[in-house]
C-alpha cells in the first residue's frame, strides 16, 4: 500500500492519541528513513532521541537476528544470561550497584518512586512520602509519571493525580531548598530537560542540589530516560556536572530501538526491593537485552561519545551562524547532540515545512526546534539539514 492508503487504514482503526505527521517509515538506515512511496527523509529526530546508533545499526540488528533464533522470551522467575550481563555492564560503567529493567522510561520511573518511597517508608516511617520534581519537567504517562511531571498540558484532564509531588522551578536551588519538608524523601530531576524546551541547568546547581539531599537524606533520582547513553557525549549526562544519583532511570537508546527501560540503584536502596515487592513480565527479556547489550557496548568501543562532542560543537555554531541570519532564533544551546534553537515564533509551521522538504525534526514547548539526530551523525548530514532548514526559514512570513 502507498502512503495514503496506509494513513486512511490507520485513521480508521487506531486511538488518536498522537497528532501524527502524514509520514509512513518502512525502511532506516543510518540517519535516512524512507517512506512507502520511496522518499527519503534526512531524520534528525531519530525516534524521539532513540536511535542513537542510527537506524538499524549493524551490530543491534545481529545481534537481534541471533537472539530470536535461540529465545526470545521467557520469565522473570528464571534468570537471563542477556539481562546479567547488561546489569554488569551498566552497573560497571555508573555509580550503580543494582538494576531492575523494565520497558520503557515511563515504567523506569514508576520503579523509581516506588523504590524511593518504600526505602524512605522502612528507614524514616511511612510520613515520609512525598517527592520534589521540577516545573516543565517530563517523567511519562502513568499515572504516577504524569503527577510526577510539571506540565499541565499532560496532567488535565486526569484529576485526581497521586499525591505526595510537589513541583518547583527548575535550575532554582533556593526555591528547591525552600520545598523541602519531613514529608520529603527524594528530589527526582532531568539533567536537561528535552521535553521541557532543551533547558540546561548549572553545574553550581546540581551540586547545590546533591548537597541538599545529602543534608536532608533525601534520595536523588536523575530522569536520564532522554539524556542517557551517550546522548550528551558522555555515557549519562550528569557526569558533565560532576556529580552523580542515587536512583537513575534509563529507556528510549539503551537498546538502539527495541523497548526497554531500566532503573538502576545504590545497593543500601537497592535492597528494599524484594520479590513480590516491584516486576515486569516483559522486562529484560533476552531479546531487548541482547539488542541492548549490543547498543552500549558500540557506544563505549567506538568513537560513538567523541563523535558526538565533535558534530554537537559542530551543529551549534552552524545554528548559532543562522541565527545571525534569522533574528527570531533567540538562543541555540545544547550539550552534545541534544540541541535547542529557541523562536520568537511558533515552530509548528517550520517542522511542517521541514517534513514536506524531506527533513524529520520536531519542536518542544511550542517555540524550541529539538535537534537530536543519530550520534553517528556526520558533518555531510549536519549541512544537508541546515540547507533545508535554511530553505524553510526563507520561505516563512515576515516575523518578529
Amino acid at each position: 500500500m502507498n502512503s495514503k492508503q496506509w494513513i486512511e487504514k490507520g485513521d480508521k482503526y487506531i486511538i488518536k492519541t498522537y497528532g501524527r505527521y502524514p509520514l509512513v517509515p518502512v525502511r532506516g538506515e543510518g540517519c535516512y528513513l524512507w517512506d512507502a512511496d520511496g522518499k527519503r527523509y534526512l531524520d534528525f529526530l531519530a525516534g524521539v532521541a532513540v536511535n542513537n546508533l542510527g537506524h538499524c545499526h549493524p551490530r543491534v540488528v545481529a545481534a537481534l537476528q541471533k537472539q530470536a533464533g535461540e529465545l526470545i522470551h521467557c520469565s522473570n522467575f528464571y534468570h537471563i544470561p542477556q539481562q546479567i550481563e547488561l546489569a554488569e555492564l551498566l552497573c560497571s560503567n555508573s555509580f550503580a550497584d543494582r538494576a531492575f529493567f523494565c520497558n520503557s522510561g515511563a515504567e523506569a520511573n514508576e520503579a523509581a518512586i516506588k523504590l524511593a518511597r518504600k526505602y524512605s517508608r522502612e528507614k524514616f516511617g511511612p510520613e515520609r512520602f512525598e517527592i520534589i520534581t521540577a516545573i516543565s519537567s517530563f517523567h511519562g504517562r502513568t499515572m504516577a509519571t504524569v503527577s510526577a511531571t510539571g506540565q499541565e498540558k499532560v496532567q488535565r484532564f486526569f484529576d485526581p493525580l497521586l499525591h505526595g509531588f510537589k513541583h518547583v522551578p527548575f535550575n532554582d536551588a533556593e526555591a528547591l531548598r525552600a520545598a523541602v519538608t519531613p514529608a520529603t524523601c527524594a528530589i527526582m530531576l532531568e539533567p536537561i530537560q528535552g521535553e521541557g524546551g532543551v533547558v540546561i541547568p548549572s553545574a553550581e546547581y546540581f551540586r547545590e542540589v546533591r548537597r541538599i539531599c545529602d543534608e536532608n537524606n533525601l534520595i536523588l533520582i536523575f530522569d536520564e530516560v532522554q539524556t542517557g547513553i551517550g546522548r550528551t557525549g558522555k555515557l549519562f549526562a550528569h557526569e558533565h556536572f560532576d556529580i552523580a544519583p542515587d536512583i537513575m532511570t534509563l529507556a528510549k537508546a539503551l537498546a538502539g530501538g527495541a523497548p526497554i527501560g531500566t532503573m538502576l540503584a545504590r545497593e543500601a536502596i537497592a535492597e528494599s526491593f524484594g520479590p513480590g515487592t516491584h516486576g515486569s513480565t516483559f522486562g529484560g527479556n533476552p531479546l531487548v537485552t541482547a539488542a541492548a547489550l549490543a547498543a552500549v557496548r558500540t557506544i563505549l568501543e567506538e568513537d560513538i561519545l567523541e563523535n558526538t562532542l565533535k558534530m554537537g560543537t559542530y551543529l551549534c555554531q552552524r545554528l548559532t551562524d543562522l541565527q545571525g541570519k534569522f533574528p527570531f532564533i533567540t538562543d541555540v544551546r545544547g550539550i552534545g547532540l541534544i540541541i535547542g534553537a529557541e523562536l520568537a515564533i511558533p515552530g509548528a509551521e517550520i517542522v511542517r515545512k521541514a517534513l514536506e522538504k524531506g527533513l524529520l525534526i520536531n519542536v518542544a514547548q511550542d517555540r524550541v526546534l529539538r535537534f537530536v539526530p543519530p550520534l553517528t551523525v556526520g558533518t555531510q548530514e549536519i549541512d544537508a539539514m541546515l540547507a533545508i532548514l535554511e530553505e524553510v526559514l526563507t520561505e516563512l512570513p515576515a516575523a518578529p
